[in-house]
């Protein structure tokens, strides 16, 4: 079984939490019992997290081997320089190492579900979205990027996994694939 699931903001990408206060976890969406997540979506990322009960199909979507292009729409505080994407194309250099150069592309603004909370509005700080297409998967990757060439993150979306999207899912919906 595989599933595409629209993980809302401030879901964590497991069944139980053992924090306190416990923070909301996969366990409130009705998924059927058995899966897991094939992969990780931060905690304050949302979108398009699979999960499956195939333990050989987890393996295969996640090892560095067989990595599927991910694909997320990045909103960014300040305006985007060609100096800056093409930094994020050739890849930019981490603490724990040079990324693998990324395809990175300005985007309008796109059509999505409203967040809560909303994303801070700020008049005097411009803000930009970009679509930018990965195959690694490091932690906060995509955060640490952006970062790296001034320009913070502010929201991020995972739209595509693969050959898999979310195709109108909203978030907390779910749905089987074949």
């Amino acid at each position: 079984m595989l599933i595409a699931f629209n993980k809302p903001f401030n879901v964590l990408c497991q069944f139980t939490d053992s924090s306190q206060p416990p923070r909301a976890t996969l366990a409130g969406f009705g998924l059927p019992p058995d899966v897991y997540a094939a992969g990780r979506l931060d905690y304050d990322s949302e979108g398009l997290l699979l999960l499956t009960d195939d333990g050989r199909l987890a393996h295969r979507l996640t090892d560095p081997r067989h990595k599927e292009d991910k694909t997320y729409w990045v909103q960014v505080e300040g305006t985007p320089g060609d100096e800056q994407l093409q930094a994020l194309r050739r890849g930019v250099q981490l603490n724990d190492g040079p990324t693998l150069p990324a395809r990175v592309e300005r985007l309008e603004t796109p059509t999505l579900w409203e967040r809560t909370p909303p994303v801070r509005f700020r008049k005097t700080v411009p803000d930009a979205w970009l679509a930018i297409t990965l195959r690694e998967g490091r932690n906060r990757q995509v955060r640490r990027m952006t970062a790296a060439v001034g320009l913070p993150t502010l929201r991020l979306v995972r739209v595509a996994m693969g050959p898999h999207g979310l195709d109108g899912l909203q978030p907390g919906e779910w749905r089987t694939l074949r």
